[in-house]
């Protein structure tokens, strides 16, 4: 997962970080999934040549059932019932499928099996705020959407004195499976065992809400995620958190699709740009203070460093 341009303060930044989970390292439960129409009297019309190009078991079953790590607000995360996934991808995604005719059926997932679940048919395609990153695209069609990038966090005035260039012999929270985790730590570990200096010690959870929650008890130092959701964990835990420096290492979101998907990704594409021409991408980015993050050269696998 990660961003460039500063994003404003997240909207509904309260009920699904449930910091009551302070310093649990345990993984929280999947949750529901949720079923919505993708299509209302508000939605862009059907576009029969693309329900052309949906593949046959998503066009016969009528809904496509989409693979999500339900705590990254506000991307995507569980409402006050507990139950029902919400978010700026969630909107977004059912204003692209809104195209297609279909339903979007959301099912919580933990974020590093979501790739694996599309690639057994448990899910149609994972939506989840993923970076798109070659390691990614050699598993999977990749179809970007948004862009963002990586962001420090630390409690409010930095009590630890964190340096994001020198966080060597400090504690840094991250969630599994993310690009935080498995590219950007691992390369400040190198950095400071190569120098001769104290490891940083690293605290994983698969939940980005007790990650959030380590760095609020003072348990991590600081933690590491996508700009969206750092703005929104300083929002919802009520200013006790603060961003520290810019983000950095800006990259595109994509939809994961199977491998051998790439022409449904193509018609996603086309979709993508049907809603952004009318009007509905530009006003689900801004509902949700993502708008820094918008794009407008949607692309299948589209080259990244």
């Amino acid at each position: 997962m990660m961003r460039t341009r500063a994003l404003a303060v997240a909207a509904a930044a309260t009920t699904a970080l449930a910091l009551t989970a302070c310093g649990s390292d345990s993984l929280s439960g999947g949750g529901s999934s949720s079923t919505s129409a993708a299509s209302s009297s508000s939605a862009p019309a059907v576009d029969e040549a693309l329900v052309a190009k949906l593949p046959a078991k998503i066009k016969s079953a009528g809904t496509i059932v989409i693979g999500t790590d339900a705590t990254y607000q506000p991307n995507e995360y569980l409402d006050a019932d507990g139950k029902t996934v919400i978010g700026m991808d969630v909107e977004l995604f059912d204003a692209v499928m809104a195209k297609f005719g279909v339903k979007t059926q959301w099912v919580p997932s933990a974020f590093d099996a979501i790739i694996l679940g599309v690639q057994s048919g448990k899910y149609d395609v994972g939506v989840s705020s993923f970076t798109v990153n070659p390691e990614r695209m050699q598993q999977a069609t990749m179809v970007s959407y948004f862009t963002a990038g990586t962001q420090w966090v630390t409690q409010k005035g930095n009590p630890k004195k964190v340096n994001p260039d020198d966080a060597c012999g400090k504690t840094v929270a991250v969630q599994k499976g993310t690009v935080q985790a498995d590219e950007d730590l691992p390369k400040r570990q190198k950095a400071c065992t190569d120098a001769g200096k104290p490891e940083i010690k690293v605290l994983v959870d698969a939940d980005q809400a007790k990650v959030t929650a380590t760095v609020q008890s003072g348990k991590a130092d600081a933690m590491l995620v996508d700009l969206p959701p750092a703005i929104a964990a300083v929002s919802a835990t009520g200013g006790t958190l603060e961003l520290l420096g810019d983000q950095y290492d800006s990259a595109p979101y994509g939809y994961v699709l199977k491998k051998d998907d790439t022409a449904f990704g193509e018609a996603i594409v086309e979709a993508l740009k049907a809603v952004k021409a009318d009007g509905t991408y530009d006003s689900i980015l801004k509902k949700w203070k993502t708008e820094g993050g918008a794009i407008t050269d949607f692309a299948v696998n589209p080259k990244v460093s």
